[in-house]
């Protein structure tokens, strides 16, 4: 297949190196210091369930120097989904579909505003990776799993990646209602970037304190009363899968837009606790501690204020 990861970070990093150690032809779209190093030095991948090194590699700086991708991931953070999105629109063919890995539950939408919805394939990562240094991603545990939910236009084509990353060792699958799966980790990760963002903590003593872990409850209930309003199929039990999590990740655990904040870099909040406020005020549903969470943080949001 041709595949064109457009943003070669941690997710697309990791995902293009297996599945072009597999002989597919993988475009990585990277920029800066992390373009020059796979350039120059190719890329690294470091993982438990086994390193890869790949020399050269296809890393560009814009799309348009991949022609004719099947499939493209748009990997980019949600507050440059818009901008790339519209680069991506001439390298489109007829069949071209792009998944979108976004955290929370409206990439999917405002990619279709520009691209159709027709090509579009919403998808779900579960993988602890990040970027070590330029040209190397780092695989921390041996979890890596992909959910799609491709439309009729898509299936074809989704099925044969589903099949290319299985063969990689990957969990890929199709969901049956990609809708329930995106709202299932939007409930456990909007409150998780919240409580972790706010207060500047990790899981640990959020979860020693009796007061912060029922705000924890708090926060997944909204979200989930959020879901129901948009999503009224939804089964039950979203906060007690997301508060199960919580009680059981690691102590050092916590959401990437903490480690945004901490590094001063702009940060994803309208697209968690924004939307989760944005979306219960369209709804009439009563959002008080994501708002708060919003308002507080707004300040941040494109960095750090002066």
């Amino acid at each position: 297949m041709r595949i064109l990861m457009m943003g070669a970070g941690a997710l697309g990093g990791y995902f293009g190196a297996r599945l072009a150690a597999a002989g597919h032809e993988v475009g990585f779209v990277a920029r800066g210091a992390h373009l020059a190093a796979m350039q120059t030095k190719g890329l690294r991948i470091e993982s438990g369930r086994g390193d890869l090194h790949l020399d050269p590699v296809t890393a560009i700086a814009s799309p348009e120097e991949f022609d004719a991708p099947e499939i493209i991931f748009l990997l980019v953070k949600n507050y440059d989904l818009e901008e790339a999105a519209t680069q991506l629109l001439p390298t489109l063919t007829p069949g071209s579909c792009v998944v979108t890995l976004q955290n929370g539950i409206s990439a999917p939408e405002r990619l279709g505003a520009i691209i159709g919805a027709d090509r579009v394939v919403p998808g779900v990562a579960y993988i602890p990776a990040d970027v070590k240094a330029p040209g190397v991603i780092r695989h921390s545990a041996e979890l890596e799993r992909l959910i799609f939910g491709p439309g009729p236009k898509a299936l074809d084509v989704v099925q044969r990646l589903v099949t290319a990353l299985n063969a990689t060792g990957c969990d890929a699958s199709i969901a049956k209602n990609i809708q329930h799966t995106l709202w299932k980790k939007f409930i456990a990760l909007a409150a998780l970037s919240a409580m972790t963002g706010l207060t500047r903590l990790n899981v640990g003593p959020l979860r020693d304190c009796p007061d912060t872990l029922t705000l924890f409850r708090q926060a997944q209930e909204e979200t989930e009363a959020v879901a129901r309003a948009v999503c009224p199929d939804l089964p039950p039990g979203g906060t007690e899968a997301a508060m199960e999590m919580i009680l059981n990740v690691p102590r050092h655990f916590h959401a990437s837009m903490l480690d945004d904040l901490n590094n001063g870099k702009r940060l994803e909040l309208n697209y968690l606790s924004g939307d989760v406020a944005r979306l219960g005020a369209a709804h009439g549903v009563a959002t008080p501690l994501h708002s708060f969470v919003t308002a507080m943080l707004q300040p941040y949001v494109g960095g750090p204020p002066d």
